[in-house]
């Protein structure tokens, strides 16, 4: 067994996590053709090297490298996320997503925190943790839906939207009941945490991602032309710039305040925001490729399965009943018939929110820390298999009967 604390496991995890990008990028077309993604792919993988399986690699779940790798992971996943909420996003075809995140979302939460309060001796903060990190949804797990132009485009706007804000929207709710399940949390009170820390975190993101946008011309400086590469790294640098100044500051929430930096910033200067897109991408996929990897490693048998039938019946209900209930309920009144609800139900994976926030909360020694961790652990895996098989069926399915409807419609 390699200590999580030793200058080997550091090693090891370099190694591997080299040869997995080395091996992702020879598979990624088969695994686009298949229905494993790159992300179960690095999943199983570090299930099979680590402490489920061949023990080549330990990590020590309360260790200051898990904490910190979720922390960069969630800057940069958040901050993309924020950058990709265009100005045109928040004033065309926002019914539905924004049905979906202020009704949808909190409904999931409530659903997945009842009946984990009835099924496990959870009590009923921890329930709704876990409800709040089942409640984000993932489009990496259903890219086909979201990138099929036969799929219409209502639907694939709908659920992209949701799955780039639901990360950002779902972190107030996580951090306030980790903070009020933590060691320290016994003074946790939960309108002080929206008026210091969301407050707080909303203010300082305004304010600096007004001045970033300011701050970097649009085409010249210093007598030289501003290369896209410039543009992207300015953006790398506000996104950790915001970040430590609001965790300096007292009461300062870091991650909130990235994501609304994000939003302020990609709505001002659109070429910064597509600038980051296409040149920190790789950046991006190797720190969630290497949350893939660490999450995997963390899990085991004994604890995926530590609430037996319980486990099994709460992943059920989030995925069949939670969401979809969730999703109908939320779109009551709107011009969007039975089969396109239960479409866009389905199709809520879970997934590299839910890993990162997972990773985050098992990282801060909450008493049931590892059991909240391994139910949700085992709601991502179920969702990658399963979301994954019905992925490009589901997306033809929705076509054919789109085309179908379209073609009774036109007049002979």
């Amino acid at each position: 067994m390699i200590a999580a604390t030793s200058t080997d496991l550091y090693e090891h995890s370099i190694v591997a996590l080299g040869a997995l990008l080395v091996l992702g990028s020879i598979i990624a077309g088969l695994a686009r053709r298949s229905f494993l993604s790159l992300t179960a792919v690095f999943v199983v993988a570090g299930f099979a090297i680590g402490g489920g399986g061949l023990k080549w690699i330990e990590f020590d779940p309360s260790s200051g490298f898990v904490s910190t790798l979720a922390t960069v992971a969630l800057i940069l996943i958040l901050f993309r996320d924020g950058l990709e909420v265009e100005q045109e996003m928040l004033q065309t075809a926002w019914r539905l997503p924004f049905r979906k995140l202020v009704l949808a979302m909190p409904i999931t939460c409530v659903l997945v925190a009842c009946a984990t309060k009835a099924l496990t001796g959870l009590n009923w903060t921890e329930a709704f943790l876990l409800g709040a990190l089942l409640s984000p949804t993932d489009p990496v797990l259903s890219s086909s839906v979201v990138t099929n132009p036969r799929v219409p485009r209502v639907i694939r706007h709908s659920l992209n939207l949701e799955s780039g804000l639901n990360d950002g929207l779902a972190l107030p709710a996580v951090l306030a009941f980790a903070a009020a399940l933590a060691p320290s949390g016994s003074d946790f009170v939960w309108w002080r945490f929206v008026l210091e820390d969301v407050s707080i975190g909303f203010a300082i993101g305004l304010l600096l991602g007004y001045v970033a946008s300011r701050a970097m011309p649009q085409t010249h400086a210093l007598r030289t032309e501003i290369s896209p590469r410039q543009k992207s790294l300015f953006a790398l640098g506000v996104a950790f710039l915001t970040y430590g100044i609001a965790v300096l500051l007292p009461h300062g929430n870091g991650l909130i305040a990235v994501f609304v930096c994000a939003i302020m910033l990609g709505i001002r200067r659109p070429d910064i925001r597509a600038s980051f897109e296409t040149r920190a991408e790789d950046m991006l996929e190797v720190v969630k490729l290497g949350i893939f990897v660490v999450f995997g490693s963390l899990l085991t048998f004994d604890g995926l399965f530590q609430d037996g039938w319980a486990a099994v019946a709460i992943v059920t209900f989030t995925l069949l009943a939670a969401r979809p209930i969730a999703v109908f309920v939320s779109l009551i009144g709107t011009r969007t018939d039975a089969a396109t609800r239960a479409f866009m139900g389905w199709f809520g994976p879970k997934g590299v929110a839910t890993m990162t926030f997972s990773l985050l909360v098992l990282s801060q020694g909450i008493a049931a820390g590892s059991e909240i961790f391994n139910l949700a652990s085992l709601a991502v895996l179920v969702s990658i298999i399963a979301h994954g098989l019905t992925d490009y069926s589901g997306a033809e399915w929705i076509a054919r009967r789109t085309e179908r409807a379209e073609a009774r419609s036109v007049p002979a």
